[in-house]
């Protein structure tokens, strides 16, 4: 195929997201059928069934059990910002993930014991198997699932003082930073990384999204003098949320 000439599955697979991205075939309208789209666009049934699935693949369009493929809502996205952590008053492991004043938000939380992972244990830089506190986060916005958070603390940092529950004790509720504070760990660094990849059943059935959709990861991790504290990560649903950095120029 001559290079930049698409397949007739995608060329009419990007009409039709034209037609639905530009209004003409807006939210809850039905697909024009498979037989339509192949006497309109001069195609075989196979290109129409591919390009119904890229469709579907893309998250524009919904199959309904017994009545057809219909146009999905796409909600405007909202913007998870993020911004320097400041060293105390982190009223809240919401404003630690979603620092814009204007939001106002709660979470669900659990925690329990586990042995670290490789992954995890490079991440917070010690060994495979040492013991870690994780807990796992629901957060809502006006009620709406927004974003879904997995922490893990080391032990060896946490345990056996006042902090060692995130949700519990004095400072539960507190975020990393002052929560540290209280065990004379200074916080003095933060990394975080972002990307994207799909979402898994379990995480979009919390979410309430469509699984195998796609979701931004922002993988996080606190240092004290080069020592990870605490790593996470932080996943919202790609098609309703925007992750906006706010970033001081020194």
């Amino acid at each position: 195929m001559p290079f930049g000439e698409q397949p007739a599955y995608l060329r009419v697979a990007g009409d039709l997201r034209q037609k639905i991205i530009g209004g003409d075939l807006p939210p809850h309208t039905r697909l024009p059928s498979q037989a339509r789209i192949r006497a309109e666009y001069g195609v075989s049934d196979t290109v129409a069934l591919e390009a119904r699935k890229v469709l579907m693949a893309e998250g524009l369009v919904e199959g309904r059990s017994g009545s057809g493929t219909y146009v999905r809502e796409h909600p405007v996205p909202r913007r998870v910002s993020r911004t320097g952590y400041r060293t105390l008053g982190e009223s809240s492991p919401f404003r630690q993930e979603q620092s814009d004043e204007d939001v106002k938000g709660t979470w669900e939380s659990r925690s329990e014991q586990e042995d670290a992972s490789p992954l995890i244990a490079e991440r917070l830089r010690i060994v495979p198997g040492e013991r870690v506190m994780r807990t796992r986060y629901l957060f809502r916005v006006e009620g709406e699932p927004s974003m879904l958070s997995t922490s893990w603390e080391p032990l060896l940092v946490t345990g056996r003082t006042p902090v060692m529950l995130p949700e519990e004790g004095p400072l539960g509720g507190k975020g990393v930073v002052e929560r540290m504070a209280a065990i004379d760990v200074v916080v003095d660094n933060v990394v975080e990384e972002v990307g994207a990849r799909p979402g898994l059943a379990e995480e979009m059935a919390e979410l309430g999204g469509v699984p195998g959709h796609g979701v931004l990861v922002v993988s996080r991790t606190f240092f004290a003098g080069g020592r990870a504290v605490e790593t996470a990560d932080v996943v919202v649903p790609a098609d309703r949320f925007r992750v906006s950095y706010h970033l001081p120029v020194r």
